[in-house]
């Protein structure tokens, strides 16, 4: 009877935990179907009165937001290639090869995990600025070459892959751009997945960046694009909470399509760690 009791407690709790998390979404998705101006109105309101797509209409009149659509998709998809393809080859490089300076170079990766991005923004911007990248989709992409977590992510990973069956493949005269394309990236896939969905996730998001680096609004992705109705006199709430679920819509399918790899990719990190 304890047992059971220890069961129902523990399912409740995480019942309770799930609606908890769930309700900013659910609030977000039912105010964007409010008719004008009732999501301020006292008392306020759960659901909608009579519920209406009007401020969805109204958002794609607005705004271009195919195109700004469009411009996310495409950064937040070169961003998780690029990221995956040099994270990946730094964190095996890490990991099973040796060279001057490994460890050395390790601990100062390490110890530049605790400096705030916003600090590096200033001289990434001048950076950028020197190359010649402003206002190009180039340059937003710039920060996503390389990534202190996804590299040590994807280590922590390949250094469970055993070096004999690395050593095997060399025997048979693989070299090691062979070995790493064609025996630790199959092996590494769940913890690929879950950088992979890491990484879009935060391109997607991702809202200061190309806010400073991009200038014409025709390449401005959708964060920077939905931020520009806050620059209205009075913003429409329901209007801003329909942007909101446009916005947020993608990345759930994309968890949901994911979520099988993606949690075994952190188990086994946590396994391996």
């Amino acid at each position: 009877m304890k047992r059971r009791w220890l069961s129902a407690l523990t399912l409740g709790a995480l019942v309770a935990l799930a609606v908890f998390s769930l309700a900013p979404l659910l609030w977000m998705v039912s105010v964007s179907l409010m008719p004008a101006g009732e999501a301020t109105a006292a008392p306020p309101r759960l659901l909608p009165s009579a519920p209406t797509l009007a401020h969805y209409e109204a958002l794609f009149s607005r705004l271009p937001l195919a195109r700004a659509f469009a411009n996310s998709l495409l950064l937040a998809s070169a961003a998780t290639a690029l990221g995956l393809l040099t994270n990946s080859a730094a964190g095996y490089a890490f990991a099973k090869l040796r060279f001057r300076g490994r460890d050395a170079l390790s601990r100062a990766l390490l110890a530049a995990l605790v400096i705030p991005g916003q600090v590096a923004m200033l001289p990434l911007f001048l950076l950028v600025k020197e190359l010649g990248l402003v206002n190009t989709y180039a340059g937003v992409l710039v920060p996503s070459l390389a990534s202190i977590f996804g590299i040590f992510l994807v280590r922590q990973y390949v250094l469970a892959i055993p070096d004999a069956l690395l050593d095997a493949a060399r025997l048979d005269g693989a070299g090691e751009l062979r070995v790493f394309t064609a025996v630790v990236l199959p092996l590494c896939r769940p913890v690929l997945v879950t950088l992979g969905t890491f990484t879009f996730l935060g391109a997607w998001n991702d809202f200061l960046w190309p806010l400073v680096v991009l200038s014409d609004e025709a390449l401005q992705p959708l964060p920077v694009a939905l931020a520009s109705l806050l620059g209205e006199h009075a913003p429409d709430v329901e209007i801003l909470m329909a942007g909101s679920v446009l916005t947020v819509l993608p990345v759930v399918v994309l968890f949901v399509a994911l979520q099988r790899h993606y949690l075994r990719g952190i188990l086994a990190g946590s396994l391996r760690g």
